[in-house]
This record gives structure tokens, C-alpha cells and sequence, in this order.
């Protein structure tokens, strides 16, 4: 299967099933790849991961995977240098994948200790473009774009090729389609172009937890709780034992992170 994408690097759709929705205590069940190449080629991988703890039965009847199909597979830390060497090189898409899927591939990563850095990497949500043009979820995306019905949802292989085939038809589709910004002028969102895709569903970013965003002037701000809205490096200089506070509290990982680069960039500037 050959795709339209015009790529400047390869472009790695991903889905991920998994024991629940808690990306600091659920775990990876099975996650699967297709990669498009910049020669307009795609590769695809599948991988079924030993989570480590019990599969709850109400997301096994969600998705249909059980312990006793996991019970002899590999950990997420046994293969994950695999799973970060394929990846290589690649910006990341998906659907829905900037609030859960990569929070929680960076999650695991993470307590891998496998580097994997998104920073150089750009991220394409293909929801995010399916909601702000045709406001629904993958299958109806997939039915409304592609014309066909979702066969098998919920396996991470058919989810990751329906969105794969969605994004490549919003771009055929909203191809010079312009609409009003919040200003009222009219521009162009929906372009050929990973950049522009990155810039439109995920350039916002500060940590995927979403415990802190960005103010109007582009400044990472609390998200949450006391200091809701406070500017991070405020709060820190104020308050330093609001650091340590978030570094031993239930937060992710990529959230402790992200607040530790920010103090440091604050300490750094200072000098």
C-alpha cells in the first residue's frame, strides 16, 4: 500500500492498547507501527507486551486481550531498544495520540530507561484535525473520510491502519480548504506538510499530563490546583519547595521532567 504524504522524514503511525487510561500506573498490552516512508512505501509492526500486572477484564473486553495472551510475550523493557531503534528518525501520528498514546509510549520508555526523545520530532494528531473540520471518533472518521466501515476496532493494528488511511484523505480533502481563526480572518490549517500538521494538533505542548501550558505570551503556566495560571518559573522562584513537592508526587514522569528543564532554564538564565 503506497501513501500521499509529502514526508521530509519517515512518518510512524502508532496505537496502543493498554490496561487502562492511567498513564503513570497502566502499562503498554500491545502497540503496533506502520511506518510511512518518504519513498511513498509503508512498513508495519506488531508487538504483544507482558504488562507485568493483571489485565483488568473490563479493558479485556474492550480490546480482547487477556493475561493468558500476554502471559508469555516480552516486556515493554525487553524489546523496547527494538521498538526505539524502528522508530528512529521518525515524527509520530496517530489518533488521539498527543493526550494518550505518546504520554504513555514516553511513560514507558522512561521506566525502560531507553532514550527516546520527541523533541526533534514532529507530532500529528489526526483527531485533533477530525474534530476542529468534521467534529466525531475513529470510526466515524473512518466511515466519513474513507467511506468504509471500521472492521475490528479496538485492535491496534486496525486502528493504526484507519487512521493512517484518514489523515492521508484529510489531506486530499481539505487541500485549499480554508476557515476563520479566532480573529474572524481566514486561513488554510489542514496543509500536505508534517510541520504544519505538527503546528496545528500538538505545538502547544509543555507536558503531556497537561499540568502546565502555555499563557497567550508563550510562557509555561501551572495548569492546575493553588497556582493555577501562575507563570512556572514564578512559582519556583517563590515557592522552591513547590519543586520538590511535584518531584515526590504522583505525577508522570515526563511531568517532573519538563519542570526540572524549566528550573533549570531559569537557573541557567540567571547566571
Amino acid at each position: 500500500m503506497a501513501h500521499n504524504l509529502k514526508l521530509r522524514k519517515p512518518l510512524a503511525f502508532f496505537d496502543l492498547e493498554t490496561t487502562g487510561v492511567n498513564i503513570q500506573k497502566d502499562r503498554i498490552i500491545e502497540i503496533s507501527v506502520v511506518k510511512a516512508l518518504i519513498n511513498g512505501e509503508i512498513e508495519s509492526k506488531t508487538f504483544l507486551v507482558n504488562p507485568g500486572i493483571p489485565i483488568p477484564l473490563e479493558s479485556s473486553l474492550i480490546h480482547g486481550i487477556y493475561d493468558e495472551d500476554v502471559k508469555d510475550c516480552p516486556t515493554f523493557k525487553n524489546f523496547a531498544k527494538t521498538l526505539a531503534q524502528f522508530l528512529l528518525g521518525c515524527d509520530l501520528a496517530g489518533f488521539n495520540s498527543n493526550r494518550f498514546d505518546v504520554p504513555m509510549l514516553v511513560e514507558e520508555f522512561l521506566r525502560a530507561d531507553v532514550e527516546f526523545d520527541i523533541k526533534n520530532r514532529r507530532l500529528v494528531d489526526a483527531q485533533r484535525i477530525f474534530h476542529l473540520m468534521e467534529p466525531r471518533n475513529l470510526s466515524a472518521a473512518y466511515k466519513f473520510y474513507c467511506g468504509k466501515d471500521l472492521e475490528n476496532a479496538h485492535s491496534a493494528h486496525a486502528d493504526t491502519m484507519a487512521t493512517f488511511e484518514v489523515l492521508c484523505s484529510q489531506v486530499e480533502r481539505y487541500a485549499g480548504v480554508k476557515i476563520k481563526n479566532d480573529k474572524g480572518e481566514l486561513y488554510e490549517p489542514v496543509q500536505n506538510d508534517v510541520e504544519a500538521l505538527h503546528n496545528l494538533t500538538a505545538a502547544k505542548i509543555v507536558d503531556f499530563a497537561n499540568r502546565m501550558a502555555y499563557n497567550a505570551k508563550g510562557e509555561e503556566i501551572i495548569n492546575f490546583g493553588k497556582h493555577n495560571g501562575k507563570r512556572v518559573v514564578d512559582v519556583l522562584a517563590q515557592e522552591p519547595s513547590y519543586y520538590d513537592w511535584m518531584m515526590k508526587g504522583d505525577f508522570t514522569l515526563d511531568t517532573k521532567r519538563k519542570l526540572t528543564e524549566i528550573k533549570m532554564r531559569a537557573a541557567f538564565g540567571k547566571k
